[in-house]
């Protein structure tokens, strides 16, 4: 888990193991009952069942289209990442970040599951 803010908006993003589209169900149900009072959790996963036909998913759970879950999925793809998902979770800060800025922190907040550094 790894926490982002910016203009008072603060994003957890999550790094998980999911080997099939119920279990990123179940995982998104989880998170929403953790974190009763978040606005958005957004998410993309990739996983591969026994034949080694891909799976894949991803939302913008009511954000404007694009901004999250597709460039979240193509994260993970362009990481050779299989059976794992990114899921983050968005408690709004009362200022609007815009099109662009919702884009650049939500790829940040997934880039920082990856950052040694932090």
């Amino acid at each position: 888990m790894k926490i982002y803010e910016i203009k008072k908006s603060k994003f957890i993003s999550y790094l998980l193991d999911i080997n099939n589209k119920e279990e990123a169900k179940n995982i998104l149900d989880s998170l929403w009952a953790e974190h009763k009072k978040a606005r958005h959790i957004v998410y993309a996963y990739i996983c591969q069942d026994n034949d080694g036909n891909k799976i894949n998913g991803f939302s913008d759970d009511r954000e404007p289209k694009g901004v999250a879950g597709l460039p979240i999925y193509l994260y993970l793809e362009k990481k050779n990442l299989i059976n794992k998902g990114i899921f983050i979770v968005r408690y709004f800060g009362g200022i609007k970040l815009g099109k662009s800025g919702l884009l650049r922190a939500y790829l940040n907040s997934a880039k920082l599951l990856f950052d040694e550094k932090k």
